[in-house]
């Protein structure tokens, strides 16, 4: 039985990480201590220029999923891209690179399966297998902790609408893998994630060689708060299993620097999966808008485990 109160964590989690973490991303942690000592409370302006509290694309895309799930009943990948088109036309003050192009791509007409593995193979090395699909992809976790094999495929499904590489897709899998043994009391949540087998598995072994043994197995001063995913997973799981509670995990997380919302934001939903949502400050939480309707996502997402209901 999972406690609701990591699955609340874990979506709290997620948007507390990428609060906290937006007024700094792009600083160094040399340049944020100097400016602010230790990033621990809720900040104005800086980055983006937006009040505190304020999440960015990491959480609403977030939500996009969440209420797709819960509204369809399961995955669909259609209604998720339309919804992710349907954020794209607000006008995001945050929006990675391979995101704005599959979404444009989406909005001409291209089909929801289609458009992120086009991106992908218009781009060279390097600048081909970014976060922006692992920063989003908690909500899966809670819907389909039950059935590991189905949450594997749904999570390389989802990824691809705009981050079809293989570490990408991978990345995600992976990521929601743990995360549900974390909500599940697993002894060991990463490795089992990395043993779990599934549909149309990707071949990523950067990712799995990145991560295994995580945390015990690299120090801190390795990690790489970037914006390429096998660093950004490997530093969120770093970060979100070494620490004694949720909010140590998110602050080490965001006063890393480098992609700190992004991080801080994958950090928050494995350290709220372990935690629960009772390790969050208040303060962070009375400070994010979306506080409220993530908690109902939470339950409602688990809704869709106890009740079987699958993919359209």
């Amino acid at each position: 039985m999972i406690e609701h109160a990591k699955a609340e964590g874990c979506l709290l989690g997620l948007a507390c990480g990428d609060a906290l973490g937006r007024p700094v991303e792009f600083k160094s942690a040399a340049t944020i201590e100097q400016r602010h000592g230790t990033v621990d409370t809720m900040l104005n302006h800086g980055s983006h220029g937006q009040p505190a509290g304020t999440i960015t694309d990491d959480t609403e895309l977030a939500l996009c999923i969440a209420r797709s799930l819960v509204e369809r009943g399961g995955f669909d990948g259609a209604d998720v891209a339309e919804r992710f088109v349907g954020w794209y036309e607000t006008d995001p003050f945050d929006i990675g690179l391979m995101t704005h192009d599959a979404l444009s791509r989406l909005q001409r007409g291209d089909p929801w399966d289609q458009a992120g593995q086009a991106v992908w193979e218009s781009r060279r090395e390097g600048s081909n297998a970014g976060n922006g699909s692992v920063m989003r992809c908690a909500p899966y976790a809670l819907a389909f902790a039950n059935d590991l094999q189905q949450l594997g495929h749904v999570s390389e499904q989802s990824s691809a609408i705009t981050h079809a590489d293989p570490r990408c897709k991978r990345g995600c899998a992976v990521l929601n893998l743990t995360i549900a043994g974390l909500l599940r009391d697993e002894d060991n949540p990463l490795q089992q994630a990395l043993d779990t087998t599934y549909p149309e598995q990707s071949n990523a072994q950067e990712i799995d060689e990145a991560i295994e043994g995580l945390p015990g197995n690299v120090s801190a001063s390795a990690i790489n708060n970037g914006g390429y995913v096998v660093d950004a997973l490997q530093a969120g799981l770093y970060y979100g299993l070494s620490a004694e509670s949720a909010r140590e995990a998110i602050v080490r997380a965001v006063n890393a620097g480098g992609d700190a919302d992004t991080v801080g934001a994958i950090t928050g939903a494995v350290a709220g999966a372990r935690f629960g949502a009772e390790g969050l400050p208040d303060a962070w939480l009375a400070d994010i808008n979306e506080t409220d309707e993530l908690r109902t996502l939470a339950e409602s997402l688990l809704e869709i485990g106890r009740s079987g209901r699958g993919p359209r």
